[in-house]
Formats: C-alpha cells, sequence, structure tokens
C-alpha cells in the first residue's frame, strides 16, 4: 500500500477523534453551564448607589433615593449595624450634593457619628465625613477626618479623593500633589483619572485635564457617572473659551443623566455667551429649579443685570442670600460666594471683613481671588494686588487659567497706576475667554480700550 492509501485511511479516524474531543469539550460547558441558564440578574438600584458612594464616584438620583430608604427600612430593625449607618450617612452626603440641599447634611452626620459610635475604627464613616465636610466647604474639617481615615488604612485609595479635595480646598499645593501621587500608585480608573483632572485644571494644566476626563468619561461604567465627567469637561471648555465643544459636553451630559443640573447651568452660561439670551435664561432656571445652588443665582442674576432686567436681577440675589442662610443653618459654609456677591452688588467693606476670615481659615486661590477683588472694590488697592496676583499665579507660577482671575488681577494694577500690567492681564482675559462673564467681559474690553497703545517712547509700564 502506497503513502496515499495510507493517509486516506487515517483521515476518517482523525475526523472521529476530533468529533469525540469536540463533544467531551461540548459535554464539559453544558455541565459547567446547563441549558435554560440565566444570566446573573442585572443588580438593583441600592446595589447601583452603593457600588458608586463606597467608590467615590457619581450615582444616580433615584438609585441613591433607593439606597437611603432601604437602609432607613433595615436599620429601623438592626440599629447596632455600624457599616449600614456609614452606608446611609454616604448615601445622604450624595443627596445633598445631587440636589444642592445643604438639609440633607446634618441628617448625614447623624447617621455617621452612630456608625462611629458602634465601631469607632470605622473607616467608611471616617471617609464619608471627610466628603460631608467637603460638602460643607470645611476643608480643615475634612483633613482630619480624612487624616483619621488614612491613619487606620493607609493603603485603602478610596480615602485621598476626599482628602487631595480638603487640601486644594486650603491651598497646600505641596501636599495635594503628593496625595495624588500616592492615589495613582494605588488605584487607576475613571474616578482617579477625574480627581487628577482637577489637580490639573488648578495648575494650569488644561490640555492635561481634558485629556483625563476624556479617558475618564469613556471608562465611566454607569450613565451617572459618565455624565459627571463629560459636565467637567464641559466647564474645561468653558474656562477656555470654547462655547461650541462647552456646549456639546453639557448636552451629552444632560442626555446622559437628565438629573445632571450642574450641566443645564453650564448650558445657560454657554447659551448666554451666544447671545442665546432666551434659552440661556430657560436653562439656567430648570437648573435652579432641581439645583438651587447660590452660585448659579448669582450668574443668573448677573445675566439678567446685564440685560438691564434689574428687578428681575435682584430676586436672584435674594435666592442667593437665601440659599446661603439655609446652609449657614445647616453647617455649611457659603461665605466664598456671598463675599464675591457683596464685592460686586453690595457692602464691599462686608465682603473684605467675611473673605479675611475666609482666608484665615482656609486660603484657597478661589478665596485669594475674592478677598483681592473685594479689597480693590473697597478701594484697598495696595492690598489687593498680591492676593490677585496669588490667584493668578499660584503658590510657585502655576495658577489656575482663569478669564475672570486675570481680569480682576488687570483692574486692581490699572487702579494702581501700572499700565504695562494691567494691559497684559486684562488682554489675557479676554485671550483666555472672551465671553467669562455677562457683566464683567464687556468691563474687561472697555477697560483695555481706556488703556489703548502703549507709548513708544516710554515703553511699556509694568510695574
Amino acid at each position: 500500500m502506497d503513502d496515499t492509501s495510507r493517509a486516506r485511511r487515517r483521515r476518517p479516524r482523525r475526523a472521529l477523534l476530533a468529533s469525540a474531543a469536540g463533544s467531551a469539550a461540548l459535554g464539559g460547558v453544558l455541565v459547567t453551564l446547563p441549558w435554560g441558564a440565566q444570566a446573573p440578574p442585572a443588580p438593583t438600584p441600592q446595589e447601583r448607589a452603593l457600588a458608586a458612594v463606597t467608590s467615590g464616584v457619581p450615582a444616580a438620583l433615584p438609585d441613591l433615593k433607593a439606597l437611603a430608604a432601604d437602609r432607613e427600612r433595615h436599620l429601623r430593625a438592626h440599629p447596632r449595624d455600624a457599616r449600614a449607618w456609614a452606608e446611609l450617612g454616604a448615601a445622604r452626603v450624595e443627596l445633598g450634593l445631587r440636589l444642592a440641599d445643604p438639609r440633607y447634611w446634618p441628617r448625614a452626620e447623624q447617621a455617621l457619628r452612630a456608625s462611629l459610635k458602634v465601631r469607632k475604627d470605622n473607616v467608611p464613616a471616617l471617609r464619608a465625613m471627610a466628603v460631608l465636610s467637603n460638602a460643607r466647604r470645611d476643608h480643615p474639617g475634612a483633613r482630619a477626618w480624612g487624616e483619621a481615615a488614612r491613619k487606620l488604612e493607609p493603603e485603602r485609595w478610596t480615602t485621598y479623593p476626599p482628602l487631595i479635595e480638603a487640601s486644594a480646598g486650603l491651598g497646600d499645593d505641596e501636599e495635594t500633589g503628593r496625595l495624588l501621587e500616592k492615589l495613582v500608585a494605588l488605584r487607576s480608573g475613571p474616578a482617579v483619572m477625574a480627581r487628577a483632572a482637577a489637580v490639573y485644571r488648578d495648575r494650569g494644566w488644561r490640555e492635561d485635564a481634558a485629556a483625563k476626563l476624556a479617558d475618564a468619561a469613556s471608562a465611566a461604567g454607569e450613565p451617572a457617572e459618565r455624565a459627571a465627567y463629560l459636565e467637567r469637561a464641559g466647564q474645561l471648555a468653558w474656562e477656555r473659551g470654547d462655547r461650541e465643544d462647552a456646549l456639546r459636553h453639557f448636552r451629552e451630559a444632560m442626555r446622559t443623566d437628565p438629573g445632571r443640573r450642574a450641566a443645564r447651568a453650564g448650558q445657560g452660561r454657554v447659551l448666554a455667551a451666544l447671545g442665546r439670551t432666551t434659552e440661556a435664561l430657560g436653562a439656567y432656571r430648570t437648573a435652579l429649579a432641581g439645583h438651587p445652588r447660590p452660585e448659579y443665582a448669582l450668574e443668573l442674576g448677573e445675566l439678567y443685570e446685564s440685560l438691564g432686567m434689574r428687578s428681575a436681577a435682584g430676586a436672584q440675589y435674594a435666592l442667593l442670600r437665601e440659599r446661603v442662610r439655609l446652609a449657614a443653618a445647616h453647617g455649611a459654609d457659603e461665605e466664598l460666594v456671598l463675599g464675591r456677591f457683596e464685592a460686586d452688588h453690595g457692602d464691599p467693606q462686608a465682603a473684605v471683613r467675611r473673605l479675611r476670615a475666609e482666608w484665615e481659615r482656609q486660603p484657597s486661590t478661589e478665596v485669594a481671588d475674592a478677598l483681592g477683588w473685594a479689597l480693590h472694590r473697597a478701594g484697598e488697592h495696595e492690598e489687593a494686588l498680591p492676593f490677585a496676583v496669588r490667584a493668578t499665579e499660584g503658590t510657585k507660577g502655576g495658577g489656575v487659567r482663569s478669564a475672570l482671575f486675570a481680569y480682576h488681577r488687570g483692574a486692581v494694577e490699572r487702579s494702581l497706576g501700572r499700565y504695562g500690567a494691567a494691559r497684559r492681564h486684562l488682554t489675557e482675559a479676554l485671550r483666555i475667554n472672551p465671553w467669562f462673564s455677562p457683566l464683567h467681559a464687556p468691563r474687561a474690553k472697555e477697560a483695555l480700550a481706556r488703556l489703548g497703545e502703549p507709548s513708544v517712547q516710554a515703553g511699556p509700564r509694568s510695574s
């Protein structure tokens, strides 16, 4: 028999062996996954919210409400469950943030202290207390709670985002950087990318911040998380004056999570800058209806004022004061926004008093800008200048690239007769974002026009 005949006789046997092996493999699969097996059930709303709040990522508003209601029911029967108290407290913190309702803060604190009473070495409750303190703009308190959690479990990554936020709020740029390095070493993922983006933005690294947020939005799991990162990306685009890109991000955030009212307020800013005033007013009203932050009332009031609608503006300013009073009654600090309001629309001397105290307690970049501007508005231009410089340059010459901050510095310098520096910073403000404020952007253009071109004979005066 030749070789060809032998090969033909082997083929059926090989096919039979292959068939037998395939049947055995299939049988193994059928034993593991029998016919009629169903995929694992989808997580419940409570489970989705719990996964989010314990990982420090945004959760959907209905899911948060479901988690809070579930833990309240459970605790009525099991009042010594420290973990359930911590989860209830964390859910209430997030609800307060999503609804801009400070009335959640005392109830959140009550739940978290109940958790710590049952178990003192309770890292989830300590971390949630840090998040709550940041939400109240009590950054010293947030640092203390966060450090207590880190001391117990230094390798738990979820402790680091609230610590980073607290350090930024205290103006401690070096510590913020160290904490971010530790966080990145412990964990990767969208929540870490988003936190890094916030630090990069504060350092003036806008392109790096935008890239991180784009990656975070792409990698996000639940729609609420993705919408939060899209909204922040929209804010970054707005800060650099890219109206169309900002509007695209804000709209996508709203489509992804209709409860993301911060994105609706963002739409209001952009639509006003595009001259679509009626739509802008509607967007702001919708944002305030579901998320009545005093900052939004201030923005809408200034938009009304720029349109000559002083009565409507006054109503928004009254709402701002009401929201600040409500926040204070529930342990939250809104002195920064109130100081900004008083400097431009109320009593600049009162603004200085408020913001000096705020600076002593938590000297952040935002407080430096607000205090410098209040001092300028109160006629204290020399004292205002170092704060304006701090706001625009940070502690190491790499501050936030903010059109508003640059405008404030230029205005202070103009009042001091430092015309070269004033011209530079007013020009910078309008280059960063020519539409940064319906009230202040036109004033920046007017001030720059009055300064005119630098004198050829004398040369630019920069100091």
